[in-house]
C-alpha cells in the first residue's frame, strides 16, 4: 500500500502528517521526520511505500489553517487506527473534546465510560498516532499540569495557550 506525507511549517515546528491513497491520516505530528511517525502506524495499516508530496490538499490545509486559529479546521477528518475497543473508543471520544476546554484523564476515562479506566485513557494519549486531528493535547492530569506529550510539553502549552486565546469564536 502506498502512503504520502508531506511536512509543513507552522508556528511551533514542522508539522508530518501521512495519508493513505483516500487521504485518511495514518499519522500526524510535530516532526520533520516521518519515521516519527511511521514507526506509530499499527502494523496492518503501515504502508508499504512512501511518497513525499508538497502538499497533502484538504489535510495540508485544515492543519494551517488551525495554526492560523481557526480551531474545527481539522474536526472531522477521517483518522484510520488500530487497537483495541477501548483505545478506539477514547481516540473517538477525544474528537468531541472542543477546544479550550481541556479535560483530565479521569474525565477522559469517564466520558470514554470507563470511569476506572485512568491508565487505559492515558494510553489511549500516548499510543494516538494521529496528532492534532485526534487531539490528545486536550489531556491534562488532575490538577492541570501539562502529563506528558509525544512531541514536547513545550507543543503542548503552545497548543493549549494558542486553543483558550481563540476561545469558541469557531
Amino acid at each position: 500500500m502506498n502512503a504520502y506525507w508531506s511536512t509543513v511549517d507552522t508556528p511551533v515546528g514542522a508539522f508530518t502528517a501521512v495519508v493513505d491513497a483516500e487521504g485518511v491520516v495514518l499519522a500526524s505530528g510535530w516532526t520533520a521526520d516521518v519515521t516519527d511517525l511511521t514507526s506509530l502506524v499499527a502494523s496492518e495499516l503501515r504502508p508499504d511505500t512512501l511518497v513525499r508530496q508538497t502538499d497533502l490538499g484538504a489535510v495540508t490545509k485544515a492543519v494551517s489553517r488551525y495554526h492560523d486559529g481557526e480551531l474545527d479546521a481539522v474536526d472531522g477528518f477521517p483518522v484510520r487506527q488500530r487497537s483495541g475497543a477501548f483505545l478506539r473508543h477514547a481516540w473517538d471520544v477525544l474528537r468531541t473534546v472542543p477546544p479550550g476546554s481541556p479535560v483530565t484523564y479521569s474525565e477522559l476515562a469517564a466520558l470514554a465510560g470507563r470511569p476506572a479506566a485512568v491508565r487505559a485513557a492515558a494510553s489511549a494519549c500516548a499510543r494516538n498516532a494521529a496528532a492534532l486531528f485526534v487531539p490528545c493535547h486536550r489531556v491534562v492530569r488532575t490538577g492541570g499540569s501539562l502529563g506528558g506529550f509525544r512531541w514536547g510539553l513545550d507543543v503542548k502549552q503552545w497548543l493549549l495557550d494558542h486553543e483558550s486565546s481563540f476561545g469558541h469564536e469557531h
